[in-house]
């Protein structure tokens, strides 16, 4: 098992991005959180075997309506999720990314 950080940037909010996220993320068994951040980026913490992530982080591309300029992702320690949630409201950036 693996956990990521993506940071996302591009037309990402008020366009349904986080619920597709969440619908891919329920497909591929993924775990994590998704949630719009202050500055306009939307951060993802997701965790699953790499193979998947990787495959998680192309169909993000496919989201209808969503403009993605930039994922930036970062391994970060293993975190443990009971499921993949969107987190309602506006988050401050945690980390250096």
């Amino acid at each position: 098992m693996k956990t990521i950080e993506l940071l996302i940037s591009g037309r990402v909010q008020k366009v349904g991005f986080r619920a597709c996220v969440k619908k891919i993320a329920s497909d591929l068994h993924v775990t994590g959180t998704v949630i719009n951040l202050t500055d306009g980026r939307v951060q993802i913490y997701a965790t699953a075997d790499e193979m998947i992530l990787e495959k998680f982080i192309s169909m993000i591309y496919g989201c209808p309506r969503a403009v993605i300029r930039e994922i930036r992702s970062a391994d970060i320690p293993v975190k443990s999720y009971d499921d993949f949630s969107v987190i309602k409201g506006e988050g401050r950036i945690s980390t250096g990314l």
